[in-house]
């Protein structure tokens, strides 16, 4: 009687028991504008504080087998993309698990920086990728302002503290001091490139002049390891897991559709603008 008892119970699932859980394969979703404003209108923008609880969800979790990253971005500041890059790597390092990244319409300039974390990169054959260089910009008013005889008025203490004054006439200088910033930052992408990716990438053409390609042009330069969409490769790589998806929360007004109409109106033109240099 004992031993059939035995039998009986030993079958019956017991509280806490975890044998019949699936492996895991979390899936962060990188989607927009990479910005430092973390703004409580915003949408779609990319930063450390926006994603950071999303990433250490996804590296959370029991028995997780890999880290997917889902990357819809046409970049935006550097330090942001080079904060989230290295947050992945600690994350990944700690937990001892391989990151995939996956391009989808568009991983370029920052949005590729995010995607070199990965251990490998995989695009679609219609993805744009790569846009590995530097670009800033703005509008000079000096014009307008004479236009309607305003006057302007400026008082600083330290030659350089007006640098770039869009309301003031540009500097010879002041360009070649952003042209020399631009340099540096330039070399710190690339040498990131080339850390991450090593002898994948090819010499067929010069890989960092800012251009992008189509994935399978990516792949055959070694900015990407393969063509493939997100579920056929998780699907093909871990047939059992669970896959889970863990996204960054959105501000409660924006989660709302509640805003100031001149700060969206911003948001949106900042935006479309950043988007639309790649045809987006």
């Amino acid at each position: 009687m004992g031993t059939t008892t035995q039998r009986l119970t030993s079958r019956l699932p017991m509280i806490g028991d975890k044998t019949d859980r699936k492996d895991v394969v979390a899936v962060v979703k990188l989607h927009g504008v990479i910005n430092p404003q973390p703004t409580p209108l915003a949408r779609g923008v990319i930063n450390l504080a926006a994603v950071e609880t999303a990433l250490t969800r996804a590296f959370d979790h029991d028995r997780l087998k890999a880290v997917a990253l889902q990357i819809n971005s046409p970049g935006g500041a550097p330090t942001q993309s080079g904060l989230i890059a290295e947050r992945i790597r600690q994350l990944a390092d700690k937990k001892n698990v391989p990151v995939l990244a996956f391009a989808e319409d568009l991983a370029a300039s920052g949005g590729y920086w995010l995607a070199c974390a990965a251990d490998e990169i995989f695009a679609h054959r219609t993805s744009l990728v790569g846009s590995i260089g530097v670009i800033s910009g703005g509008f000079g008013f000096t014009g307008l302002l004479d236009r309607f005889g305003v006057e302007r008025r400026l008082y600083t203490a330290g030659k350089n503290k007006s640098r770039l004054d869009p309301f003031s006439p540009e500097k010879p200088e002041d360009v070649e001091w952003l042209g020399k910033l631009h340099n540096q930052l330039h070399e710190m992408f690339v040498d990131w490139v080339r850390e991450r990716r090593g002898d994948r990438l090819t010499s067929e053409e010069d890989l960092f002049t800012g251009d992008v390609w189509l994935g399978a042009k990516a792949q055959r330069l070694g900015l990407v390891d393969g063509i493939g969409s997100l579920r056929d490769v998780l699907g093909e790589r871990y047939p059992d897991a669970e896959i889970v998806f863990a996204e960054p929360k959105k501000p409660l007004l924006a989660r709302l559709g509640i805003g100031a109409p001149a700060a969206a109106l911003l948001d949106a033109v900042e935006s479309r603008v950043a988007w639309s240099r790649f045809g987006l």
